[in-house]
């Protein structure tokens, strides 16, 4: 975060979003404040809270994109979240606070798949000593013991002769060096071993483990967990897929699992995005038109925890007051001013996304990192195909999009997903069985694979 710049943030995300300059702008500032924030000293530190943003905009403009890339681009723990889902307290459903409680679960992940990396080496070197061990002469090695008994083994008779055992623990390490190099060689690959396999047994409890045992402090995963001897079973196999189960195994137990824990809750606290999507949904009061779930009352629900709490989960407390919270809605019913001022209040940041226009479609086709016609490019090259989208297809695919977007439900970026697979779909199907070469696209082609669908309302509805 040091060198990354707010300009050079929204280069970043440039790459993979057209348009929507002043969401990147926001987003980019209040990435880089979190980073100022964490440099000062002072007790003010403490007292900086993370200026919250609420991005307005229809389905499919970018709002999500922009949050998952903004994470990924700052290595933070990210969730998406549909508010829409939770329920207030006292109805059957999801609690608030467990969005807190599965942030942290993706912190753990990332941290430790971090530490894994970094102890990659030294578990696969433990691994290989292990099957080592299997493969030795002597021990209950395979079908190739024997050829390499010939290659390596010296006189049958050394048990018998006066040798120092210096000489002969000189001797068993150069054997199993020999042996070492012909394992990292793949010559042992295929040969078949039996190890040791361990089964967790908290896994059986995961289902106990629910928010309301979190919220009163009790792991019941750990509680019955720890009571259970964990079992293990001998399998069979391969001696490179022996090695990577042994590898994974090694390197669990130079993970210290207190260690992640500890650091993964405070990247949750000090680094960690919480994007609330769909909040227009819960935007309101509840209606007089029968018993229901008041939205106003989840609202008052998710209010503390943006405020700043102190939420339990099994992996210890976390405080949400430096998470920073995104939500997005695309309020064409409601309001932002229909969600509750202290809710409002928090969310001090908003910014407008337009709606995407012809021409932001054909730049969409194009432009990004990651853009349909480079993926497609690579998917049929595979089959040794060469696909070429003419400009005149990308222009004429970007016609319909808007045309179908006007005509039926507005979805954004996101029909272009479906329009551009019903144009390759039969060059898909046929690409395994043609002959190597070039395939192009062209207007035409655009127009005979779907003028057919546009023409008619009701089947672009349901179809695109």
């Amino acid at each position: 975060m040091e060198e990354l710049t707010p300009r050079q943030i929204v280069e970043e995300l440039d790459k993979y979003i057209i348009g929507q300059d002043d969401a990147k702008r926001s987003v980019a500032i209040a990435l880089r404040n979190r980073y100022r924030r964490q440099q000062i000293d002072s007790e003010l530190k403490d007292e900086i809270i993370p200026k919250n943003i609420l991005m307005i905009g229809p389905t499919g403009v970018g709002k999500t994109e922009i949050a998952r890339r903004l994470a990924n681009l700052a290595g933070s723990p990210f969730l998406k979240v549909e508010v829409s889902k939770f329920t207030e307290v006292g109805y059957m459903g999801r609690d608030v606070e467990s969005m807190v409680r599965d942030l942290v679960e993706t912190s753990i992940r990332m941290v430790e798949e971090e530490r894994r990396k970094k102890v990659r080496d030294k578990a696969r070197e433990l691994a290989e000593e292990r099957i080592l061990d299997k493969l030795l002469p002597g021990s209950e090695a395979g079908e190739k013991k024997d050829n390499l008994e010939s290659l390596y083994f010296e006189d049958s008779d050394d048990e018998d002769s006066p040798i120092k055992k210096k000489e002969v623990d000189e001797r068993k390490k150069r054997r199993r060096d020999r042996f070492r190099r012909h394992l990292r060689s793949g010559y042992f690959d295929d040969q078949m071993i039996e190890i040791e396999v361990k089964e967790d047994g908290k896994q059986m409890f995961e289902i106990f483990s629910g928010a309301g045992m979190e919220e009163m402090g009790i792991n019941m995963e750990d509680m019955f967990g720890s009571m259970l001897p964990s079992r293990s079973k001998n399998r069979r196999v391969t001696v490179e897929k022996a090695l990577k189960i042994l590898t994974e195994q090694e390197a669990s137990k130079l993970i210290d699992t207190e260690e992640v824990s500890t650091e993964a809750i405070n990247r949750v606290e000090q680094e960690g995005i919480l994007f609330l999507d769909e909040i227009d949904k819960i935007a309101g009061r509840e209606s007089d038109s029968g018993p229901e779930v008041s939205r106003e009352g989840v609202q008052r629900d998710i209010l503390p925890i943006v405020e700043g709490s102190t939420v339990n989960t099994k992996h210890g407390s976390v405080a949400t007051d430096h998470i920073l919270f995104m939500a997005a809605g695309a309020f064409h019913v409601a309001d932002p001013s229909d969600l509750i001022p202290e809710l409002q209040g928090r969310f001090p940041l908003r910014v407008e996304l337009d709606s995407l226009t012809e021409e932001d479609f054909v730049e969409i086709l194009e432009q990004p990192q990651n853009a349909l016609t480079k993926q497609y490019r690579e998917l049929l090259a595979v089959e040794d195909q060469e696909l070429i989208f003419e400009k005149s297809a990308i222009e004429q695919i970007a016609s319909y999009a808007a045309e179908i977007n006007d005509q039926t439900e507005n979805i954004g970026a996101r029909r272009l997903h479906t329009i551009m697979e019903k144009v390759v779909e039969e060059i898909s199907f046929q690409a395994p069985e043609m002959e190597a070469g070039k395939i192009e696209i062209d207007d035409e082609y655009v127009r005979e694979s779907l003028e057919s669908i546009v023409e008619d309302r009701d089947l672009s509805r349901y179809i695109l």
